[in-house]
């Protein structure tokens, strides 16, 4: 049975997902996210290996605060869609054993297993980078391709999305960057609950230190709270107006 390989678990998890969670971070990541503070799960290395069987006995554990919170066990990263193989086949697994799942991804890993793994997951939780793919490339390193895919992927989910953004100073934070990120998904609009500007922060560059990497917004100061949350709510009433127009249609038709 294929294995995965783990950077670390959180068995009481509150922000990835409805409830109370097991968190399991997958190593691996293909994006280079300028403001990323988790450095360390983004190559493939990793003393820690789990089977899918073991996620579920681990699952099992904590049944009891997931039915009493309505939670269940999310994958988050690094970027699990890389290890899709192993991903596909424990969602499979917790599913069959009645889990409520959720994956927290930037929609960028192995495409072959996209449309599998949806068949299985409840909420996936989905961190758009920027909204063009110069900006993409400029934070990422890595060009919109995949993910792109995914979003495609995504118009045959039947589950919950969860919008997430990071918003930094002098990139993001000015209203055409909102309505053009908002429209880039504006199709999937009636499958979203929710859609979170996510303050920049400096959290992590002591990461890079340790690690000698260079962290490249070393001169960007950390984005102000309430003017994300002023560019949040703006994003929830775009969110409203094209719900409202999906129902419309929907009952016209």
């Amino acid at each position: 049975m294929v294995e995965g390989r783990i950077h670390s678990i959180e068995t009481m998890g509150l922000v990835d997902g409805p409830g109370i969670r097991t968190v399991f971070f997958l190593q691996g990541c293909p994006l280079r996210c300028a403001y990323c503070h988790n450095p360390d799960s983004q190559n493939m290395f990793s003393k820690e290996h789990i089977s899918p069987q073991e996620v579920l006995e681990t699952a099992r554990r904590y049944r009891s605060y997931y039915n009493r919170t309505g939670g269940g066990v999310t994958f988050s990263g690094g970027e699990p869609l890389v290890q899709g193989e192993f991903l596909l086949e424990t969602l499979k697994l917790l599913k069959k054993d009645g889990f409520h799942t959720a994956i927290d991804t930037s929609g960028f890993g192995d495409e072959r297993y996209y449309k599998e793994i949806l068949k299985y997951v409840d909420v996936v939780i989905l961190d758009i980078k920027h909204f063009d793919n110069k900006g993409y490339r400029e934070i990422t390193e890595k060009s919109m391709g995949r993910f792109y895919k995914f979003l495609s992927a995504l118009n045959d989910f039947h589950g919950t999305i969860w919008m997430r953004h990071v918003m930094v100073p002098n990139i993001t934070d000015n209203e055409e960057s909102i309505y053009k990120l908002f429209y880039k998904i504006a199709h999937l609009a009636h499958k979203i609950d929710r859609f979170e500007i996510l303050p920049y922060h400096r959290m992590g560059v002591e990461k890079y230190e340790e690690l000698g990497m260079e962290y490249r917004l070393k001169d960007v100061p950390e984005m102000d709270k309430e003017k994300a949350k002023e560019f949040e709510n703006m994003l929830k009433v775009l969110l409203d107006i094209e719900k409202q127009k999906f129902h419309h249609q929907k009952y016209i038709i």
